[in-house]
Formats: C-alpha cells, sequence, structure tokens
C-alpha cells in the first residue's frame, strides 16, 4: 500500500483521506467624585487662556487622553505605538491616512482608532490631508490572531518600496457569548446514487432544470422529468494518463456554455445541445468557492490535494499550506479564506495574515453555505461520528475561533467529496454506502432553528 499522506490519520476504510474523531469545541462618563472645590483668593485670568504654543496638535492629544474614559476601550497604548514606528520611518510631513478593518473590530471601535491614531500623528508633526495633497500615504490594516490585534501600517514615499511597520496588541479575554449563536439544522437531500464513483454534482437552473453528475468515467446530463432525473447523453472520460488512486473532480457550470470540469491533470469543457465535451491535459487552476468568493488553486495531478499556489491570491497571499479544500467566509471589507490543509490543521487567511487553529477535528473537506442563520455564513466540515460511519457539522467562526451551531448530520459510510453549489447557498457530499458500497450525491442545506 502507498504511504499515507503526510498529518492524515489512517482509517481502514479510507486510508488515503484524513479523518479525525469529532470532538466538542468552544469556543462612562467623567471620573466619579469630580466636583468643584472652594477657593479664597480670586482666580487668574491669564490661566484660563491657552499659552500661544499650545497647538491643534496638543489639544488632539489631550482629547484622545480623554478617550478610554469616554468610550471604556483604551486603545492609547497601540495607537502610540503605531504612531512612533509610523514617524521613524517618514518623520514630519503632509500625510493621507487610510484605515481597513480586517478583524472582529466593530466600525465603532475602527472609527475611535482611526481618530486616536490620526491624534497620535499629528502631535509628531505629520498632518493629514487629502491623497492629492499628500508628501506620503499611510495605510494601516487592522487585523487579529487568536491572542493578539495585529495592526500593520504600510507607508508609501514617491515611487520607492513601501515601508511596513507592525504592532501587537492584546485582545480581551472574553470569549464569545452563546447566545450570539442560533441553533441551526443540517438538511439533506438526495439528488442522484450509482455503482461507479461520483465525484461531482452540480444542477443548473433551467426549465426544465437539468444535472451534471461527474463521475470517475463519464460525464453524464439528466434533465428533470416529472420530479425524476432522466438521462439525455453520457459521454466517456478522456485521459492519457491513469487516475491516481484517491481521483477527484469538480464540475460548475459555465456562463457562456454548459459546463467546465476539472479532474487531476485534465480540463473538459461541455456545451450543449447535443452534449459535446472537449478534454485535454491541462494544469488550469481549479475553482474554489462559490462565484461571488472565488479563487483558483493549483491541483498535484498525481496526488490528491492542492499545491497551496493561488490565483490571483487573497489579498497579499498568493499561497497557503498545501491543502484538501477551502472555505470562503465574507466579513464586512475582506474575506476570511479557511484551509482544511495537509498538515491536518486548519489555516485561516486573511490577505496579511496566515493564522493557525490547531487540530479542531475537522476531517479533509469542508465548504462554506450561505444561509439565512446566525452570522449568514457558516462552514461545514467533515468528520467521523460517534460510530464508524462520516458526519458533517457546522460550524460558526466568529472572533477566529469555530463554534459549532448544530448537530451533527450522520452518513451511512464514508463521505469521499464535499463542494460548494456555485450560488454559494448550499453544498453537495457524496458518500459511498458501507454496506451496499454504492455512491450518493446529497444537497446539504442550513435551516434555523432545530
Amino acid at each position: 500500500m502507498p504511504a499515507s499522506e503526510p498529518g492524515r490519520v489512517e482509517k481502514t476504510a479510507r486510508p488515503d483521506r484524513h479523518k479525525t474523531k469529532w470532538t466538542t469545541q468552544t469556543s462612562t462618563g467623567l471620573m466619579p467624585g469630580t466636583r468643584h472645590l472652594a477657593v479664597y483668593n480670586a482666580p487668574i485670568p491669564d490661566m484660563l487662556i491657552a499659552p500661544s504654543g499650545f497647538t491643534r496638535a496638543a489639544c488632539a492629544l489631550l482629547a484622545l487622553l480623554c478617550l478610554p474614559m469616554l468610550w471604556g476601550a483604551d486603545w492609547k497604548a497601540p495607537q502610540e505605538q503605531l504612531a512612533g514606528k509610523i514617524g521613524a520611518v517618514m518623520g514630519p510631513g503632509a500625510i493621507a491616512l487610510e484605515v481597513r478593518n480586517r478583524s472582529s473590530l466593530s466600525s465603532a471601535d475602527v472609527d475611535r482608532i482611526r481618530e486616536g491614531l490620526a491624534a497620535q500623528l499629528a502631535f509628531l508633526g505629520m498632518r493629514l490631508v487629502n491623497p492629492d495633497q499628500a508628501n506620503a500615504t499611510v495605510l494601516v490594516s487592522l487585523s487579529e490572531d487568536f491572542q493578539n490585534y495585529v495592526w500593520l501600517a504600510e507607508v508609501h514615499q514617491g515611487t520607492s518600496e513601501p515601508a511596513i511597520v507592525m504592532i501587537r496588541a492584546p485582545r480581551p479575554d472574553t470569549p464569545p457569548s452563546s447566545q450570539d449563536v442560533s441553533p441551526m439544522t443540517i438538511r439533506k437531500t438526495l439528488l442522484w446514487s450509482q455503482d461507479t464513483r461520483i465525484l461531482d454534482v452540480a444542477v443548473l437552473s433551467g426549465s426544465p432544470q437539468q444535472m451534471i453528475v461527474l463521475d470517475q468515467d463519464n460525464i453524464s446530463l439528466y434533465r428533470s422529468e416529472n420530479d425524476r432525473w432522466q438521462m439525455e447523453q453520457s459521454v466517456s472520460l478522456a485521459h492519457r494518463h491513469p487516475w491516481p488512486r484517491d481521483l477527484r473532480g469538480r464540475v460548475v457550470p459555465g456562463k457562456d456554455h454548459l459546463f467546465d470540469a476539472y479532474l487531476p491533470g485534465v480540463f473538459c469543457r461541455g456545451v450543449s445541445p447535443p452534449l459535446t465535451v472537449s478534454c485535454y491535459d491541462s494544469d488550469d487552476p481549479w475553482p474554489l468557492g462559490s462565484d461571488q468568493y472565488s479563487i483558483h488553486a493549483f491541483f498535484a495531478p498525481s496526488r490528491n490535494f492542492f499545491t497551496g499556489a493561488l490565483a490571483p491570491g487573497i489579498g497579499k497571499q498568493t499561497t497557503a499550506p498545501a491543502f484538501y479544500s477551502a472555505a470562503a467566509l465574507p466579513r464586512e471589507k475582506y474575506t476570511l479564506w479557511v484551509f482544511a490543509a495537509v498538515d491536518g490543521q486548519v489555516h485561516m487567511l486573511d490577505g496579511i495574515n496566515d493564522q493557525t487553529a490547531g487540530k479542531l477535528g475537522w476531517g479533509s473537506d469542508i465548504a462554506a453555505v450561505h444561509s439565512n442563520c446566525g452570522s449568514g455564513w457558516q462552514v461545514l466540515a467533515t468528520g467521523i461520528s460517534d460510530g464508524a460511519a462520516d458526519a458533517v457539522r457546522a460550524f460558526e467562526i466568529t472572533d477566529r475561533e469555530p463554534a459549532s451551531v448544530a448537530r451533527s448530520l450522520d452518513f451511512n459510510g464514508n463521505i469521499t467529496a464535499l463542494w460548494p453549489e456555485t450560488d454559494g447557498s448550499n453544498a453537495v457530499a457524496v458518500s459511498r454506502a458501507s454496506e451496499t458500497g454504492k455512491y450518493a450525491a446529497y444537497r446539504l442545506a442550513i435551516h434555523c432553528g432545530q
């Protein structure tokens, strides 16, 4: 038997995809006592007038010192630290400041941080102006890892390479409330079953509705008739090289043709009517995610995972650790990508940071789905239930900490594939029954409530 892939936990029924048994995951006003005290000598008028050298920047700094008392969150130390590093890079001058939030901070906190940072920069001699009047541009990205807020500033001056400075600020030790996440249910609907291994299924919109079934030997087109799928045509897959042992594939609807199909070292395009499929050798990257939130990744043709090379990438990150599957979770101003990596860990990339969540008990297949529950987006992850069969569970990722939000959905065998549908609202799971050996493709959706 060939050696197993790195980071996998061997399982007799499926030695080539790592699986882990499920484990439960848990994820003011003015200062008191202030009053006017009685005095016996008359006030000196000049004491009420600011000295002539008292600048606007100093006033802004005084206002900054009051921010924690007024708002309850003390950002003074990290603001001073980051402003000092920016000042050390460029010195006094006219700058344009932009702050982007890639963290779980609220909009109100981001506004406070922006205003306080602006005041600190002004105190150090940097005037905030419009971009067309600036000598330099400072782009600040607010991100985070599991222990700290991570603030990164890019200082652009002229045509030279940008200078990058970074600080870390401890995050408050407040675990997310369980009340924030509504109970949810994962529901599955049978799409198709057959004896031959199913790689992926795509349901096409239209009337009548059509379905593409990609298996290890054929690409087949079905149409809906009286609530049943009737085959229209099936075409054999043409490939010059033997398939790898753990064969994977994906089929996605085309925008100006019927579909595209991706297999190890092979790309196929289908048009209709009649169904015509053209396949050729290709190392083009595979699409991941949904139509709205998508990247492409290069698949290792002789293995069963993605190399980690991304196209075009996630922000400034053009590579990820080698992985089996990925899920996209949109945030207010960026998209968080979650990777089930070959090393058995879960990696989260936000365009700047690669954060590792450790071993969460997830299997090698994950997919993101859009729902009307909770935050609106959940991650479906495979694993092993209390029995020997596989299961799917749903997770919300709040403050970069995954929390289970639904009871596991058990299958009667191994899950061999899990892909999101292109509209993002559902996922397709393929399983192989332990008793009969038949393959079945199911549509998975998240429903609110139990």
